[in-house]
């Protein structure tokens, strides 16, 4: 299972105010998503006849990308979803990338924080020829 972080709060204001601090402190936009009744997001991109139906099934996906997650987070999200919460989610690539988008989060004080497959950082060193992350090979250089 990938790493996820998700976060629930109470009003889709502070919602964006967390997306756009997470990219603008680094984060592609394509592992950060809001998900509320005023942008769907990638919850409009699901099967179902009202919002309640997709954002249970989005948060449904979300939880159990491996087919052991947690029963019943998604019920419990898309509620809170479609009584006006909203939520942010974001794909962290390494436990620099977790740590950062933790403290982002938790900064905004989410109502609730759900984390999953935490253990799996293995994108960190996806893409690079050498060991050690491309973030610390930089430091590292620069301070030579």
């Amino acid at each position: 299972m990938a790493s996820i972080l998700v976060a629930l709060y109470s009003d889709h204001g502070t919602a964006e105010r967390v997306r756009t601090e997470l990219v603008s402190d680094g984060f592609p936009t394509d592992r950060v998503e809001l998900t509320s009744k005023q942008e769907l997001g990638q919850a409009g991109n699901m099967p179902g006849s009202t919002p309640i139906e997709r954002f249970r099934k989005y948060f449904d996906t979300l939880f159990n990308q491996d087919g052991e997650g947690i029963v019943g987070f998604g019920d419990s999200f898309a509620k809170h979803v479609a009584d006006g919460d909203a939520a942010v989610t974001v794909h962290p690539r390494g436990e620099l990338e977790i740590d950062r988008a933790t403290q982002i989060l938790e900064r905004h004080k989410p109502v609730e924080l759900e984390r999953q497959g935490m253990n799996d950082t293995t994108y960190e060193h996806a893409s690079a020829e050498k060991e050690g992350t491309i973030i610390g090979r930089v430091l590292r250089s620069t301070t030579r």
